[in-house]
């Protein structure tokens, strides 16, 4: 004796084969996508990972060594901790200053009077020019003779500093050059300023809070996702500096000068990798920077429960 299968059977089994179909056609359209991350990401990823545990000279050999790498790493190579001190300090003194700087600048552009979109364009342009040439740009105003910058200190009676050829002013002259440019911080910032709700000021107003109570405790707060969105990226990029220092030099010959104090990390692994070809070395070098920017990422995100507010109240 046949059983008839139910309607409601009949309907799960048309529903589900419907949804395989979609999963079936939302892989199909993200194929391309897999395939390109893995042969052109997590491939080299898990090579350099392989290549940091050998002697690989980029030519022909690759000799397992171990913890060689990393050993030499930490206790016969001076460079690389004057290399990480450098990245280390550049980091401490851009990304406070770059974040103040911008939120400053987009609290001041989003103020309503006329004229402000042509503002808003000529502070965002910055930020859209070609690296190098911003670089050969900065290195004619920050010349100690006849720079722009050093001639505008003198009308003040100020004697400008060596910048780029004085060991103890480049990182500030890169921090200098990093805060000229900040426009694409401040359009996220500006963004989230426009997002803070209208009502929020109206009300603290009638209790009478000033400006800057308004600013410290409705403005930040608002906007602390952002905040905390920016600072975890400039902190990775900051960590990744290496054109300024390659190209910004002092002796064009020698990357880094004057006296290793542009020698960034990322500069260091470079020159390790293709000019003496330890290209076993530069990645362990790579896998320890790595280690490093997800330590302090964690570590962020950690901490941002403690000052980051979202919307929801919940913390995520």
């Amino acid at each position: 004796m046949s059983l008839r299968q139910s309607p409601s059977a009949g309907r799960r089994k048309t529903r589900l084969s419907l949804e395989r179909k979609e999963a079936l056609q939302g892989y199909m359209f993200v194929l391309p996508w897999i395939l390109g991350f893995i042969v052109f990401t997590s491939g080299p990823l898990l090579f350099s990972l392989y290549v940091s545990f050998t002697n690989y000279d980029f030519t022909s050999r690759m000799d397992f060594i171990g913890l060689r790498n990393y050993e030499h790493m930490f206790d016969e190579d001076p460079l690389f901790w004057l290399s990480l001190k450098n990245t280390a300090f550049y980091v401490v003194l851009m990304v406070p200053l770059t974040t103040i700087a911008s939120v400053f600048l987009a609290t001041l552009l989003n103020q309503k009077i006329p004229g402000m979109r042509i503002f808003r364009t000529v502070y965002y342009l910055p930020a859209v020019l070609s690296g190098v040439g911003v670089y050969m740009l900065w290195m004619q105003l920050l010349s100690p003779d006849s720079g722009l910058v050093n001639v505008v200190l003198s009308w003040f009676g100020i004697e400008g500093p060596g910048w780029l050829f004085d060991a103890n002013w480049t990182k500030p002259a890169i921090v200098f050059m990093k805060m000229w440019s900040v426009g694409g911080g401040m359009l996220m910032y500006l963004a989230a300023l426009q997002n803070v709700p209208e009502q929020l000021y109206e009300a603290a107003e009638l209790d009478g809070a000033g400006v800057f109570r308004r600013f410290r405790h409705i403005t930040l707060p608002m906007i602390t996702p952002v905040i905390f969105f920016e600072v975890v990226t400039t902190l990775i990029g900051g960590f990744q500096i290496f054109q300024e220092g390659y190209v910004m030099s002092a002796d064009p010959t020698t990357p880094g000068s004057p006296m290793n104090s542009l020698l960034f990390y990322n500069l260091h692994m470079y020159l390790k990798a293709f000019q003496v070809f330890q290209m076993g070395y530069a990645s362990a070098m790579a896998w320890f920077l790595f280690a490093i920017v997800l330590v302090i990422t964690l570590l962020n995100m950690w901490i941002s429960k403690f000052w980051v507010h979202y919307e929801g109240g919940d913390g995520r």
